[in-house]
């Protein structure tokens, strides 16, 4: 345990890295994912083909190229931003695309009733969308979100691939010196399942409080 417990300050750091670039991406990527829902049940159709090909081009591409693709290929086209922003937007598109399908499961929950009934009423798309719509449909898909989330919180790893300094690329590091791939990498994947399962705890708290009573 020598090798954990002499680095006790690099892992926690290392945490609360993944921890930052998941928690920003994971807001990212909820406010590409509501927004790409509306656009894709908006009565335009520009905005929902739009959205339809962004949501079918991240589902489709590998995560690991889009951060490739980013990290190497925008700066020879001019766009230089450093490491972890890049990551963090990155993950947002990425992720932005499943929340999206999730809130989307969500919009139909809905009764079409109330949304014609809001219709009569004389609301506005805009207004139907923020008042009635998004806030009934997050409340349907707490827990597919929370999963959401838990794999957010697994795809930072790959941030350890372009450089960034989180919870494997410290491991990694660790282990190049140390030379303990079982204790190192098992206390990680302990340090990854404990995040993981506090994300699904709370996510099932959350939806146990706002589920939709039907």
């Amino acid at each position: 345990m020598e090798a954990i417990t002499a680095n006790s300050e690099q892992l926690l750091t290392a945490v609360r890295q993944t921890l930052l670039i998941a928690g920003v991406s994971a807001l990212g990527a909820m406010v590409i994912g509501v927004l790409v829902t509306v656009a894709r049940i908006s009565p335009v159709p520009i905005l929902r083909a739009a959205a339809f090909l962004f949501v079918q081009y991240f589902l489709n591409v590998p995560l690991l190229a889009l951060l490739l693709l980013a990290v190497f290929a925008l700066p020879d086209a001019g766009l230089v931003l450093p490491l972890a922003p890049t990551v963090v937007i990155v993950l947002a598109l990425y992720e932005g695309a499943y929340v999206a399908e999730a809130v989307r499961s969500g919009v139909n929950t809905i009764a079409r009733g109330e949304i014609e009934a809001a219709r009569a009423l004389g609301l506005r798309f805009n207004q139907i969308m923020r008042r009635i719509v998004v806030p009934q449909a997050l409340r349907a898909v707490v827990q597919p979100l929370g999963n959401i989330a838990i794999a957010l919180l697994m795809n930072t790893a790959l941030a350890a691939t372009v450089g960034v300094a989180e919870l494997t690329d410290t491991a990694n590091q660790l282990n190049n010196s140390a030379a303990q791939p079982i204790l190192i990498y098992g206390f990680v994947g302990l340090c990854y399942m404990a995040l993981a399962l506090a994300i699904g705890l709370s996510a099932g708290r959350i939806e146990r409080r706002v589920a939709v009573r039907r």
